[in-house]
Protein backbone atom coordinates (compact mmCIF):
# COMPACT_ATOMS: atom_id res chain seq x y z
CA UNK A 1 0.00 0.00 0.00
CA UNK A 2 3.05 2.62 0.76
CA UNK A 3 4.80 1.31 -2.55
CA UNK A 4 1.46 2.05 -4.30
CA UNK A 5 0.30 5.21 -2.44
CA UNK A 6 4.42 6.41 -3.55
CA UNK A 7 3.24 5.74 -7.02
CA UNK A 8 0.43 7.51 -7.21
CA UNK A 9 2.29 10.75 -5.31
CA UNK A 10 5.01 10.86 -7.48
CA UNK A 11 5.68 13.48 -9.83
CA UNK A 12 6.20 11.32 -13.12
CA UNK A 13 3.03 9.41 -12.82
CA UNK A 14 -0.17 10.20 -14.29
CA UNK A 15 -2.18 7.34 -13.14
CA UNK A 16 -2.02 4.06 -11.07
CA UNK A 17 -3.53 1.17 -12.54
CA UNK A 18 -5.36 -2.04 -10.51
CA UNK A 19 -2.97 -3.81 -7.97
CA UNK A 20 -2.82 -7.85 -9.01
CA UNK A 21 -1.28 -9.91 -5.63
CA UNK A 22 0.45 -13.17 -6.44
CA UNK A 23 3.13 -15.35 -5.61
CA UNK A 24 5.72 -13.29 -6.67
CA UNK A 25 4.23 -10.31 -4.85
CA UNK A 26 2.04 -7.44 -5.51
CA UNK A 27 2.03 -5.82 -9.08
CA UNK A 28 0.29 -2.94 -10.71
CA UNK A 29 0.34 -0.49 -13.55
CA UNK A 30 1.41 3.23 -13.82
CA UNK A 31 1.09 5.19 -16.99
CA UNK A 32 3.64 8.15 -17.22
CA UNK A 33 3.14 11.52 -17.58
CA UNK A 34 5.60 11.81 -20.46
CA UNK A 35 5.65 9.79 -23.99
CA UNK A 36 7.05 6.64 -22.44
CA UNK A 37 9.30 6.20 -25.58
CA UNK A 38 10.85 9.68 -25.04
CA UNK A 39 13.81 11.12 -23.52
CA UNK A 40 11.80 12.56 -20.41
CA UNK A 41 9.82 8.96 -20.28
CA UNK A 42 13.19 7.24 -19.83
CA UNK A 43 13.91 9.89 -16.95
CA UNK A 44 10.92 9.29 -15.24
CA UNK A 45 12.19 5.65 -14.66
CA UNK A 46 14.81 6.66 -12.86
CA UNK A 47 12.91 8.81 -11.23
CA UNK A 48 9.73 6.48 -10.22
CA UNK A 49 12.45 3.82 -9.19
CA UNK A 50 14.13 5.79 -6.28
CA UNK A 51 10.75 6.80 -5.33
CA UNK A 52 8.98 3.67 -5.01
CA UNK A 53 12.39 2.01 -3.16
CA UNK A 54 12.23 4.88 -0.80
CA UNK A 55 9.29 3.49 0.29
CA UNK A 56 9.86 -0.29 -0.33
CA UNK A 57 13.52 -1.24 -0.53
CA UNK A 58 15.47 -2.98 -3.20
CA UNK A 59 12.48 -5.40 -3.48
CA UNK A 60 10.52 -2.91 -5.39
CA UNK A 61 10.81 -3.32 -9.60
CA UNK A 62 9.52 -0.99 -12.65
CA UNK A 63 9.78 -3.20 -15.33
CA UNK A 64 7.94 -2.35 -18.94
CA UNK A 65 8.78 -1.44 -22.41
CA UNK A 66 9.83 2.05 -21.61
CA UNK A 67 12.14 0.72 -18.02
CA UNK A 68 13.52 -1.47 -20.35
CA UNK A 69 14.75 0.58 -22.59
CA UNK A 70 15.79 3.30 -20.29
CA UNK A 71 18.14 0.27 -19.61
CA UNK A 72 19.21 -0.71 -22.79
CA UNK A 73 19.89 2.72 -22.95
CA UNK A 74 21.80 3.55 -19.74
CA UNK A 75 24.30 0.54 -20.28
CA UNK A 76 25.09 1.41 -24.04
CA UNK A 77 25.93 4.85 -22.96
CA UNK A 78 28.10 3.29 -20.11
CA UNK A 79 29.71 1.24 -22.57
CA UNK A 80 30.60 4.07 -24.63
CA UNK A 81 32.43 5.88 -22.10
CA UNK A 82 34.70 2.97 -21.35
CA UNK A 83 34.97 1.62 -24.94
CA UNK A 84 35.84 4.98 -27.10
CA UNK A 85 38.88 6.10 -24.53
CA UNK A 86 40.00 2.26 -24.45
CA UNK A 87 39.66 1.41 -28.13
CA UNK A 88 41.86 4.95 -29.14
CA UNK A 89 44.63 3.85 -26.31
CA UNK A 90 45.01 0.58 -27.71
CA UNK A 91 45.08 2.18 -31.24
CA UNK A 92 47.56 4.79 -30.26
CA UNK A 93 49.96 2.41 -28.85
CA UNK A 94 49.61 0.19 -31.58
CA UNK A 95 50.45 3.01 -33.77
CA UNK A 96 53.37 4.64 -31.78
CA UNK A 97 54.81 0.86 -31.36
CA UNK A 98 54.49 0.71 -35.43
CA UNK A 99 55.96 4.35 -36.35
CA UNK A 100 58.49 4.98 -33.43
CA UNK A 101 56.99 8.20 -32.98
CA UNK A 102 54.74 10.35 -30.73
CA UNK A 103 53.11 13.51 -33.22
CA UNK A 104 52.30 10.81 -36.72
CA UNK A 105 50.62 8.35 -34.25
CA UNK A 106 48.12 11.96 -32.96
CA UNK A 107 47.72 13.18 -36.05
CA UNK A 108 46.58 9.35 -37.84
CA UNK A 109 44.20 9.77 -34.90
CA UNK A 110 43.34 13.24 -35.27
CA UNK A 111 42.12 12.21 -38.98
CA UNK A 112 40.19 8.89 -37.64
CA UNK A 113 37.85 10.97 -35.46
CA UNK A 114 37.71 13.69 -37.89
CA UNK A 115 36.33 11.20 -40.36
CA UNK A 116 33.84 9.71 -38.04
CA UNK A 117 32.07 12.27 -37.17
CA UNK A 118 32.11 13.36 -40.35
CA UNK A 119 30.35 10.46 -41.46
CA UNK A 120 28.29 10.79 -38.63
CA UNK A 121 27.07 14.16 -39.52
CA UNK A 122 26.38 13.10 -42.98
CA UNK A 123 24.13 9.57 -42.20
CA UNK A 124 21.73 11.98 -39.75
CA UNK A 125 21.62 14.67 -42.22
CA UNK A 126 20.65 11.79 -44.79
CA UNK A 127 18.23 10.37 -42.10
CA UNK A 128 16.54 13.36 -41.62
CA UNK A 129 16.05 14.75 -44.89
CA UNK A 130 15.76 11.20 -47.17
CA UNK A 131 14.26 8.49 -44.88
CA UNK A 132 11.48 8.27 -42.18
CA UNK A 133 13.36 6.39 -39.51
CA UNK A 134 11.71 7.84 -36.22
CA UNK A 135 15.24 7.72 -34.61
CA UNK A 136 18.44 6.02 -34.15
CA UNK A 137 19.19 2.48 -32.51
CA UNK A 138 20.62 3.67 -28.77
CA UNK A 139 23.80 1.33 -29.97
CA UNK A 140 24.45 2.87 -33.26
CA UNK A 141 26.85 5.87 -32.58
CA UNK A 142 28.95 2.70 -31.02
CA UNK A 143 29.04 0.46 -33.37
CA UNK A 144 29.70 3.13 -36.12
CA UNK A 145 32.65 4.26 -33.79
CA UNK A 146 34.36 1.22 -33.57
CA UNK A 147 33.55 -0.02 -37.53
CA UNK A 148 35.38 3.44 -38.64
CA UNK A 149 37.71 3.47 -36.47
CA UNK A 150 39.10 0.32 -36.77
CA UNK A 151 39.23 0.47 -40.74
CA UNK A 152 40.65 3.83 -41.02
CA UNK A 153 43.55 2.73 -38.76
CA UNK A 154 43.95 -0.11 -40.72
CA UNK A 155 44.09 2.28 -43.83
CA UNK A 156 46.50 4.68 -42.09
CA UNK A 157 48.57 1.74 -41.12
CA UNK A 158 48.81 -0.04 -44.61
CA UNK A 159 49.98 3.55 -45.65
CA UNK A 160 52.11 4.63 -42.85
CA UNK A 161 54.28 1.60 -42.55
CA UNK A 162 54.98 1.84 -46.39
CA UNK A 163 56.24 5.38 -45.94
CA UNK A 164 58.56 4.60 -43.10
CA UNK A 165 59.80 1.76 -45.03
CA UNK A 166 60.69 4.28 -47.40
CA UNK A 167 62.00 6.93 -45.28
CA UNK A 168 64.57 4.81 -44.56
CA UNK A 169 66.19 5.71 -47.93
CA UNK A 170 64.90 8.59 -49.10
CA UNK A 171 63.62 11.73 -47.66
CA UNK A 172 60.12 12.59 -45.84
CA UNK A 173 57.99 14.10 -48.44
CA UNK A 174 60.06 11.86 -51.27
CA UNK A 175 58.83 8.62 -49.08
CA UNK A 176 55.14 10.26 -48.64
CA UNK A 177 54.59 10.54 -52.96
CA UNK A 178 56.29 6.65 -53.34
CA UNK A 179 54.17 5.14 -50.76
CA UNK A 180 51.07 7.10 -51.98
CA UNK A 181 51.71 6.05 -55.14
CA UNK A 182 52.16 2.24 -54.28
CA UNK A 183 49.56 2.01 -51.56
CA UNK A 184 46.88 4.59 -52.81
CA UNK A 185 45.47 1.62 -55.64
CA UNK A 186 45.14 -1.22 -53.09
CA UNK A 187 43.89 1.19 -50.08
CA UNK A 188 41.08 2.56 -52.73
CA UNK A 189 40.37 -0.89 -54.06
CA UNK A 190 40.09 -2.56 -50.69
CA UNK A 191 38.14 0.75 -49.65
CA UNK A 192 35.52 0.19 -52.61
CA UNK A 193 35.01 -3.61 -52.15
CA UNK A 194 34.48 -2.85 -48.04
CA UNK A 195 31.81 -0.18 -48.55
CA UNK A 196 30.11 -2.45 -50.99
CA UNK A 197 29.89 -5.04 -48.60
CA UNK A 198 28.51 -2.95 -45.61
CA UNK A 199 26.07 -1.45 -48.14
CA UNK A 200 24.35 -4.55 -48.14
CA UNK A 201 23.67 -3.37 -44.66
CA UNK A 202 21.48 -0.91 -45.81
CA UNK A 203 18.98 -3.14 -47.68
CA UNK A 204 18.13 -5.20 -44.77
CA UNK A 205 14.78 -5.30 -43.19
CA UNK A 206 16.26 -3.73 -39.89
CA UNK A 207 16.57 -0.01 -38.94
CA UNK A 208 19.77 -0.17 -36.36
CA UNK A 209 21.66 -2.24 -39.58
CA UNK A 210 20.53 0.15 -41.99
CA UNK A 211 21.39 2.72 -40.36
CA UNK A 212 24.78 1.32 -39.69
CA UNK A 213 24.96 -0.06 -43.09
CA UNK A 214 24.32 3.54 -44.51
CA UNK A 215 26.97 5.35 -42.27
Amino acid sequence: DAVRAAAAGSDVVASVGTSETGEPGTRFDVTLDADPFSKPGYAAVGTLRDDLRAVGGDAVLVGGPTAEEADVRSATERDTKLLVPLVLLVVFAILVGLLRAVAAPVMLMATVILSYFAAMGLSLLFFEFFTSFPGEDPSYPLFAFIFLVALGVDYNIFLMARVREEAQRMPTRDAMLTSLAVTGGVITSAGVVLAGTFAVLAVLPLIALTQLGIT
